[in-house]
């Protein structure tokens, strides 16, 4: 498993990190959720780059997309991998179906 952080940086353009979950505990426990889907995608959806109406956890289940964030890193993402969405302003990310996929998505409060 391996946490992924997107985040809009200071200078308006989003970037991806490694995180490690001993050093975010609170990702453990998981308070203050808001919504929690489980999605199919038939593994079609290529969208250009845009920020999230709001924070979300993504737990990848099935598939794998492909990430990229405005700074031009790109991460690919599989099964047990997971991502703390926060690039809520600025330029954002693009997605990219790589096959068809699944996810739970969890919207946090801010």
């Amino acid at each position: 498993m391996t946490i992924y952080r997107v985040y809009a940086g200071s200078d308006g353009e989003s970037h991806i990190e490694k995180m490690k979950l001993e050093d975010h505990p609170e990702l453990g426990a998981l308070t203050g959720l808001i919504e929690l889907q489980v999605k199919d995608f038939d593994g079609t959806r290529n969208m250009d780059f845009h920020p999230l109406p709001e924070r979300r956890l993504i737990i990848h289940t099935a598939g794998e997309v492909e990430i990229t964030v405005s700074d031009g890193t790109k991460q690919i993402l599989r099964p047990g991998d997971i991502r703390l969405m926060e690039d809520t302003t600025g330029k954002g990310h693009q997605h990219l179906d790589l096959s068809p996929n699944a996810a739970v998505y969890v919207v946090l409060e801010d």
